[in-house]
């Protein structure tokens, strides 16, 4: 780069843009200072004014310039991936440079210098708090070896990551960006310690703050998955953390996250609820819904199956009281323990007894409430055909009045047959 070059170009250029705002023209002898300066370490926005051979210049407001490496503004393919009129976000390396304006750095690019200038953005880096690349290396007892600079450094593992890392050896060979923790050099070698945690989380509390303003019930967001518990997922809204409960995954019943979910993975979901945050640092609970999006299957059950109606199902979950049948997902039906205990002529003291998850029967609807969202089964290879086709005909007569299954032990002696006046089945 040639600086003088670069100095004088992007001093005409200023004085052009202050005729046009009506700016009074700078002397010659304060050409290059500011009104309000920027301090190193500082992180600015600024819009790109021009771009030279080896540098960019931009605008940092109140009469202030800056110029940033344009090797750190090049894509792979060599290009510039800004043009003028562009803003981009820096850190403030160094003020009063070789160009008489700040020196800045792309915020994330963490590049340092070449040769001894290495040292000097080292130190720079270390005293105000400025990003910096490194290439880890290795593994080591409680974290990871990191290459910056050519100096060797450490970074714990707890600072590795956002969330507790149990295997850190997919990090080995990955260029990332860290923030000095700890810089030493009155030892025979350098003691630099790293943290790329501290940056994730600024950048997590910058993106936090535009996500904010979306976070009300009812709204649709785009997330990605970041964990899976027993109980439900974690899923990143951009800075903020929500939660999907296992029982808003979806209407067919799941058994734990990870058999629908995984992690990175990209979702859509509702936000159910956000309750305030609990203690002086806590942060508000968001419940999340994956169910909310996907039509309820219970919408035209009636219609799908409709009281005497022959199916195949498959038994999910057995209890005391009898078995429940899964007739589709998301649609869920019960066969009571009495309807087991006469398909073998025997008492039944649990429908374990009888039956086992996972087991398939022909049964038959015989009762449905669809507001409650209750289906009463029987076993339909044990119905007699006529039987059954009577028991459809009185349940669509009652269809056509309240929609009511009235208590289960009337579904029951409907199902069973006459009884004596001891409730025992004759």
């Amino acid at each position: 780069m040639a600086p003088d070059d670069d100095s004088e170009d992007f001093g005409k250029m200023l004085d052009a843009f202050e005729q046009q705002t009506g700016a009074a023209p700078r002397s010659a002898k304060d050409k290059h200072t500011r009104k309000r300066d920027p301090k190193v370490g500082d992180l600015v926005r600024a819009r790109v004014v021009s771009i030279g051979h080896d540098a960019a210049f931009v605008d940092l407001g109140a009469k202030a310039e800056g110029m940033l490496d344009l090797a750190d503004l090049r894509d792979a393919d060599g290009r510039p991936r800004v043009k003028v009129g562009d803003e981009v976000e820096a850190h403030v390396v160094e003020v009063g440079g070789k160009a008489g304006c700040a020196v800045l750095r792309i915020a994330g690019s963490g590049g340092m210098g070449r040769g001894p200038a290495k040292v000097a953005e080292l130190e720079s880096a270390a005293q105000h708090g400025l990003p910096v690349d490194g290439v880890v290396t290795g593994v080591n007892k409680g974290g990871v070896e990191v290459q910056v600079a050519g100096i060797r450094a450490f970074c714990p593992i707890s600072q590795l990551d956002l969330r507790h890392v149990a295997d850190a050896t997919a990090f080995i060979g990955q260029r990332l960006t860290f923030k000095i923790t700890k810089y030493d050099t009155s030892g025979r070698n350098t003691d630099l310690v790293l943290s790329r945690r501290v940056l994730l989380e600024e950048e997590q509390r910058r993106k936090a703050e535009s996500i904010r303003e979306k976070l009300i019930v009812g709204a649709v967001l785009h997330g990605t998955v970041t964990t899976l518990k027993d109980y439900g997922a974690f899923v990143d809204l951009g800075g903020v953390e929500g939660m999907i409960h296992v029982s808003e995954l979806g209407f067919a019943r799941v058994g734990k996250p990870a058999d629908v979910l995984t992690v990175g993975q990209p979702v859509e979901v509702v936000i159910l609820k956000i309750s305030p945050p609990e203690g002086p640092r806590g942060q508000e609970r968001i419940a999340l819904s994956l169910k909310a999006l996907e039509k309820d299957p219970w919408q035209d059950v009636a219609e799908r199956f409709p009281v005497g109606r022959r199916l195949n199902a498959t038994i999910v979950r057995l209890e005391q009281f009898g078995a429940f049948v899964e007739l589709e997902p998301g649609i869920e039906g019960l066969l009571h323990i009495s309807e087991l205990a006469a398909a073998d002529k025997g008492q039944v003291r649990h429908a374990k007894d009888r039956a086992k998850v996972g087991q398939v029967l022909e049964v038959v609807v015989n009762a449905l409430d669809v507001e409650r969202h209750r289906i009463s089964l029987g076993l339909g290879s044990k119905l007699d055909e006529t039987t059954v086709d009577a028991e459809g005909a009185a349940s669509a007569a009652r269809a056509s009045g309240p929609r009511t299954m009235g208590t289960l032990g009337d579904l029951l002696k409907k199902a069973s047959g006459p009884q004596d006046k001891g409730g025992r089945k004759r």
